[in-house]
């Protein structure tokens, strides 16, 4: 305790020195003229000893009157479940070992958007955060998959805290969601296109009516209107946001109060930002595989790189990457070769890059689509995307 005692003594002369020192040249306010100074003494083990009282002189401000310390108040940042909101400053590429992506070529828009409302509440959030995946519950020959065949699916995928779906056939909102509460996953549902528009968001209210009629919305994740239909000439931009509009406006009256929005890819959000705007949050499909100049250990940083992109295109907005994956097999485009072992490298990559917003990652896809086609801008990869293999 000797040694304690003689290091406050010359703690307490050391700032009396420094006090006098500085205090000659600066404007002080007036000051009390002494000051009560409590020491309390305590012993090695940090138990209390006694208490001394004192009254010492007050030792001048250490800072001018033009110089006080501010207080910086925190930003609001809007709570967004399941999801990270979108920040200039994030140190959001954790994954280091990924090359530096391309940034694309495209200025900040310069209107200010407002926050995305807060969602309803997820009384099915999955009990660990974790990435979304992509699925689609057909079979090879494109008939439709049965209850049991889509709990068996589900079973395989049940790491996952949501699924997204892309439209309606099937009765796949029914079935997904029935496989999904079994799971305590969310269901990222969606109408595909707009055919029999807006009568196909009936779907949405029938698969989550009880049997006393009342609605259980808490299982969807985002409801999504169109997927890629700028990207694809399907529909115009302003068709797709009056659409959204639209649905936000049906879905609303019906007692859905969680996001609604519409997905395309990166390249068509950066030219068209009025689809955040008239988004609950930016929502758009990105894969390095179609960039010839990726490797896989960049497909990471490259696709983080698009969606901060993007959320500085929109104001700020939020972004979700609402697909990313590599094919574990098909045609090279260019430097980007489909392999199985390219795809774990990629897959790795996004999850690294993504680790701390997990929500606002959809991994492409649960298991190989059998039942699809191959155009010229696929490579031959179109049914090879499955992350956990074929069925």
């Amino acid at each position: 305790m000797k040694r304690l005692t003689q290091a406050l003594v010359g703690l307490l002369l050391a700032c009396g020195v420094c006090a006098e020192a500085g205090g000659t040249n600066l404007a002080q306010p007036p000051l009390p003229p002494f000051t009560k100074e409590v020491v309390v003494w305590v012993n090695e083990k940090g138990e209390h000893i006694s208490t001394e009282t004192h009254y010492v002189k007050a030792m001048a401000s250490a800072l001018p009157d033009n110089k006080l310390p501010i207080s910086i108040p925190e930003p609001d940042v809007p709570d967004i479940a399941p999801a990270h909101a979108f920040s200039k400053n994030d140190n959001d590429v954790n994954d280091h070992s990924d090359p530096a992506p391309d940034k694309p070529k495209e200025s900040q828009h310069p209107n200010a958007h407002p926050k995305p409302p807060a969602p309803h509440s997820h009384t099915h959030q999955h009990p660990h955060a974790q990435f979304g995946i992509s699925y689609s519950p057909y079979k090879a020959d494109r008939t439709c998959k049965n209850q049991e065949e889509v709990n068996a699916d589900l079973d395989r995928i049940a790491e996952y805290s949501f699924i997204r779906i892309y439209g309606t056939d099937c009765d796949q909102t029914r079935t997904v969601t029935n496989a999904a509460r079994r799971h305590k996953m969310l269901v990222f549902a969606g109408v595909y296109d707009l055919t029999n528009f807006p009568g196909s968001l009936d779907a949405f209210g029938e698969s989550v009516t009880g049997p006393d009629g009342k609605k259980d919305w808490s299982i969807f994740h985002t409801i999504a209107i169109g997927n890629e239909l700028v990207n694809g000439g399907t529909n115009s931009a302003s068709d797709v946001a009056t659409a959204v509009q639209k649905a936000r406006s049906v879905l609303r009256a019906q007692g859905y109060t969680g996001p609604v929005v519409t997905v395309d890819t990166f390249s068509v959000h950066l030219d068209h930002p009025e689809l955040c705007q008239v988004s609950d949050y930016c929502a758009a499909n990105c894969h390095a595989f179609f960039d010839a100049t990726q490797q896989p250990a960049g497909a990471g940083a490259y696709v983080l790189e698009q969606a901060r992109s993007i959320s500085a295109r929109a104001g700020g907005k939020r972004t979700m990457i609402t697909e990313s994956g590599w094919p574990h097999a098909g045609d090279s485009n260019g430097g980007a070769i489909p392999s199985a072992d390219n795809q774990q490298v990629a897959v790795a990559s996004l999850r690294r890059s993504f680790d701390h917003r997990r929500g606002d990652l959809v991994l492409f896809t649960a298991f190989d689509d059998l039942w699809k086609d191959d155009n010229m801008y696929t490579f031959n990869a179109e049914k090879f995307w499955g992350i956990h293999g074929g069925l």
